[in-house]
This record gives structure tokens, C-alpha cells and sequence, in this order.
């Protein structure tokens, strides 16, 4: 069995926890994968039998071939990892603060993916639960996947900014005016840049997007529609735009243009033990 391991970036803690858990797993003999940033700061760390940090250190696209993928750290590393991961499962382990993706405290990330290594080499397999993706598109043009939301606006935000828009949900007008732009959330991203915006909390267990406008001139409410809907964001009438997909991957848009947001064919395998959404609340500020 193969295991990647993703730690969040400049954290000792979570470079602490990486170097623990090679060194068990390394002990049962699985076979390692560590990204190549969080190798190269794992000085003083890394136990001397395990294999040369060089050998275990990947790219984060080069997780995908892992039979395992464990985050370390917050949402944005769970993020970063689930890009390169593809199918391939993966366990959020978090740092003390519960994040909405990162279920396994720290004292326990040893345990926890010690069990999943057990059950698959009893079963072949890893347990998991999937979670949708979003994926905005254009005229010849596809953003990556979107795990959290996927945002249509123009190139800049309040007085004198935003653009025109309108936005249809399966063909159907939903909404039309100047705003700052627009926001399609799985229930996943309900919790991040969609709950700041005025959007609605959605449990993970309900099929559904959320389609939030940021700052309209003539506001309407978040709409929740089918997790399968179609929206399409026309966008005209501004210096520029951009769609977003969770805050990382950017395509400039040539105007008038028109982006469509639909549920992404692949979903995040999610393993691990399930997260309780209602005390994860509690970390909301």
C-alpha cells in the first residue's frame, strides 16, 4: 500500500506530525509518499531508518497514485491536497482547530490512519464517502474542479466595480442587475467565502448547490437548487471579470462572456471517520 501525506505549509506541527506518522507507517511497511515542500523542512525530524527524504518526496499531483492521501493541517491544506489527489481518498487530520474537512484530531492521526491501512489490506479497499465538486467552463476554456465555490465577478469589488450579470439556473432567469459578482457553493463551501457573503449553512448530507449574489445593487436572496442544476453566470458591462474556482485556480473572462457551473463527474473520496457539522459550528467566528 502507498500513502501520501500533504502537511500544511510552515507549520512545525504539522511537519512533527508527518515525521510521526512515516516513521509508524514505514514501520508496517507501507510505502511512503511525503510532498516535496514539507520533505525539504523536516530537518531534525526524520527518523534516521526511513528511506532518504529524496526518494519519498512528490509532487502533490504525483498523489494521485496513492492508494491514501493524508492532509495535515486546515481546510486550505485539505484543499491543496484534494487537487492533486484525483480518486484517490483522503483523510483530513487538523491541528486543534476543527475544520470542515479535517475530522481527525492530531492525537489521534496515528491511530485512525493505522485503521485505514488494516482495512485495506483486509478488504482492498478504503471506506470513503463522497463529496461534490463544482467546475466552471467557458468558450474554450475549463477551470480545475472547485471543492468549496466557484466565483463569477468583475475585476474589482465595491464603489465604482462589479458588473453586470445574470444568472440562469437550468435555462430558467433567476436573478439579473449590477453586483459584485456571484458565488455557486456545494454544501462543503457553504461554510467558507459563501457563509461571509451572506449565504446559507447547508448540511453536507443534502444535495444541493448554492447560488449567493455578493453585493447587489437589487439583492436576492441565496438560492439552493439540485446538486445536478445547471447555473450560468453571463457577465457584461465591466472593465473586466473572472471566475474563481476555491480561490486559486483564475481565468481572466473576455467580455461579454458567459460562464457555466455545473457538478464536476469527479468527487472527493473522503476517508476517515465523519465529521460532526454541528460541533464544527461551534469553531465558526
Amino acid at each position: 500500500m502507498r500513502v501520501g501525506i500533504v502537511g500544511q505549509k510552515g507549520n512545525r506541527r504539522a511537519a512533527e506530525t508527518v515525521a510521526n506518522l512515516a516513521a509508524r507507517l514505514d514501520g508496517m511497511g507501507v510505502d511512503l509518499a511525503v510532498d516535496e515542500v514539507t520533505a525539504g523542512n523536516l530537518d531534525g525530524l526524520w527518523s534516521a531508518g526511513l528511506p532518504d527524504r529524496d526518494t519519498v518526496a512528490v509532487p502533490v499531483d504525483g498523489m494521485a497514485g496513492c492508494d491514501l492521501v493524508v492532509s495535515i493541517g486546515g481546510d486550505g491544506t485539505f484543499l491543496f491536497a484534494a487537487r492533486g489527489a484525483g480518486s484517490t481518498p483522503i483523510m483530513g487530520v487538523n491541528l486543534g482547530e476543527v475544520g470542515f474537512l479535517n475530522a481527525v484530531p492530531p492525537e489521534e492521526a496515528i491511530d485512525a490512519v493505522v485503521a485505514e491501512v488494516r482495512e485495506f489490506r483486509e478488504s482492498g479497499a478504503v471506506e470513503t464517502r463522497n463529496v461534490p465538486r463544482v467546475q466552471a467552463s467557458g468558450d474554450g476554456w475549463e477551470l480545475p474542479a472547485a471543492l468549496n465555490e466557484v466565483v463569477v465577478q468583475g475585476t474589482r469589488r465595491g464603489h465604482g466595480g462589479g458588473a453586470t450579470l445574470e444568472v440562469r439556473v437550468d435555462g430558467s432567469l433567476y436573478t439579473s442587475g449590477r453586483a459584485d459578482g456571484v458565488i455557486v457553493a456545494t454544501p462543503t463551501g457553504s461554510t467558507a467565502y459563501n457563509l461571509s457573503e451572506g449565504g446559507p449553512l447547508v448540511h453536507p448530507s443534502v444535495r444541493s448547490l448554492v447560488v449567493t449574489e455578493m453585493a447587489g445593487e437589487e439583492s436576492m436572496p441565496p438560492l439552493s437548487v439540485d446538486v445536478d442544476s445547471t447555473v450560468s453566470v453571463r457577465v457584461t458591462d465591466a472593465d473586466g471579470g473572472v471566475a474563481v474556482s476555491d480561490g486559486r485556480a483564475r481565468e481572466q473572462l473576455d467580455l461579454p462572456a458567459q460562464v457555466t457551473v455545473e457538478r464536476a463527474g469527479n468527487p472527493v473520496r473522503v476517508a476517515g471517520p465523519p465529521l460532526d457539522f454541528f460541533a464544527a459550528l461551534s469553531k465558526i467566528e
